[in-house]
């Protein structure tokens, strides 16, 4: 059976891609400049030629809080969007976990490539006609669990559509029809394991498709997945204002491979905003450029990751964020001159067997500097854990962070769960 969905695309030699890259970008940017007058005014000023790729680096950065406050000027969905009200087929907001939503439609032609490519993805995790897939991901307005479904029919699966959250539901199908592959948060995908773990049941899962956050190649966090359900754990990723499902693992488990040929992808650094050398840390700057409805270029995650154009050994050609997603440039810690990430912290929690996978990460800051750091963890059950084991979490911290922050011990289940993004830092803002 053939390792890929679409093999012309996802094995296109790297000099033709990029080709195809520059054909439709300038296409986009054309489109823009003639029919939206919210890229024309941001333009205003900019050389809109664009001879190579690199050209596009001469174009402004786009916030998702410009387009929030584009919506509010402009109701419903602001002056980017170009499809006529007629094309709108789909509306989806983003599923940040802070500030207003920003709104994106999809057209016709948007629902058609982002069903394809989300397919690309389910067939790289290995599912084939005739699996059965539990969809976790949430459904309605939240976008990514749409956009598998529909790849379920592409692809000729069978789909329990539960959605976030609703474990109960989720135990009671996995053991009545006792599906291939799961789709959900790395947190619910954790929570679950904990649940069949309480309750001494095996999970019948082989693949686990685990996105809406980050963490699956975090190599504490995937074993944990892996043995806890029993199953190869792949990475995902999307945002609702790209599109929801556009970048995933093949079978070597080595970085998320990018949809090209639909997304132009750069990394600047979150200070400077200048592109970073390939192999570097940086923030995500993503192009549409394929998308009909609500195109956007040049748009400012937030999401860390470092990027290779090196061929994987699946034989795709399409650039890989290597470790997944990283974290989120505004979740940085700045702590006694350390500079560290919740994932930093998640490498150590999850190596204790004797911890459960959540934790938090409380920041107590005066004029906006952290003066007290403190990790929350707590015991994956109750257990006599004997003198010094604080410390020796501690000592861990230190080592992987550089600085020692507090250690806040808690009791089983203390913690919330949840199905759908966790919130690893809270920040306390003092006099």
């Amino acid at each position: 059976m053939a390792a890929y969905w679409e093999p012309e695309l996802e094995t296109m030699p790297r000099q033709d891609l990029e080709a195809l890259q520059l054909e439709r970008l300038r296409q986009q940017v054309e489109r823009l400049c003639r029919e939206s007058l919210f890229f024309r005014e941001k333009w205003a000023g900019v050389p809109r030629e664009i001879r190579y790729l690199e050209d596009l680096t001469r174009f402004p950065l786009v916030t998702k809080q410009e387009l929030r406050e584009e919506q509010r000027l402009h109701p419903p969905l602001g002056r980017y969007v170009l499809a006529s009200r007629a094309a709108w087929r789909e509306y989806h907001p983003s599923s940040g976990t802070t500030g207003f939503p920003v709104g994106t439609v999809w057209s016709e032609r948007d629902v058609e490539n982002i069903t394809q490519v989300t397919a690309r993805t389910l067939f790289a995790y290995g599912l084939r006609p005739g699996d059965t897939l539990l969809n976790g991901f949430s459904y309605g307005l939240w976008v990514a669990g749409m956009a598998v479904h529909y790849a379920t029919r592409s692809l000729g699966l069978f789909v329990l559509p539960v959605g976030a959250g609703q474990t109960e539901r989720h135990l009671e199908l996995l053991f009545r029809f006792r599906p291939q592959a799961l789709t959900a948060t790395p947190s619910f995908g954790l929570y679950l394991a904990e649940v069949l773990k309480e309750r001494g049941l095996e999970s019948p899962l082989r693949i686990g498709a685990f996105g809406g956050e980050a963490g699956t190649e975090n190599p504490a966090t995937r074993n944990r997945l892996e043995q806890g359900l029993g199953l190869r754990a792949y990475d995902y990723y999307g945002l609702a204002e790209m599109g929801p499902t556009f970048a995933g693992e093949c079978e070597f488990q080595a970085g998320l491979h990018f949809a090209e040929d639909h997304y132009l992808v750069e990394v600047v650094d979150p200070e400077t905003k200048e592109p970073v050398p390939e192999g570097e840390v940086g923030v995500l700057v993503l192009t549409h450029l394929t998308r009909e409805a609500t195109p956007l270029v040049r748009y400012y995650t937030g999401d860390l990751a470092r990027i290779t154009k090196e061929r994987c050994a699946c034989g795709r050609t399409h650039l890989r964020a290597l470790g997944g997603i990283l974290g989120r440039a505004d979740d940085l810690v700045v702590y006694r001159g350390a500079k560290f990430y919740p994932g930093q912290v998640e490498e150590v929690v999850r190596r204790f067997p004797e911890l459960s996978s959540e934790y938090r990460i409380e920041v107590y800051e005066v004029d906006g500097v952290a003066k007290e750091v403190t990790v929350v963890v707590e015991l994956s059950h109750p257990q006599d854990i004997g003198e010094g084991f604080v410390e020796r979490i501690r000592q861990r911290l230190k080592e992987a962070l550089g600085v020692t922050p507090w250690v806040r011990l808690e009791a089983p289940g203390t913690l919330e769960r949840t199905a759908f993004k966790a919130k690893r830092v809270v920040r306390h803002a003092g006099a």
